[in-house]
């Protein structure tokens, strides 16, 4: 990383960001009471919820009604 340059233009350079992220994102989300995921599922969900937080659901939702759900999570991956 260029951690200079970061600093200069006020780019975070820790990882406290991604800590934040990963919480609000993954934890909030799974560790509910009673919350119970297999795998499989629980990817389908953080994508899913990847695409809402990142104010990407419009474009999700056109290639969705495009290609089907199937095709959308595995280009997402």
């Amino acid at each position: 990383m260029e951690y200079k340059r970061f600093r200069d233009e006020g780019l975070p350079i820790g990882s406290g960001v991604i800590e934040a992220a990963c919480k609000s994102v993954v934890k909030t989300r799974f560790c509910r009471s009673g919350m119970r995921w297999t795998r499989t599922k629980g990817q389908a969900i953080l994508t899913l919820r990847t695409i809402l937080k990142s104010e990407r659901w419009d474009a999700f939702w056109n290639v969705y009604k495009s290609n089907g759900v199937t095709q959308v999570i595995k280009s997402a991956a």
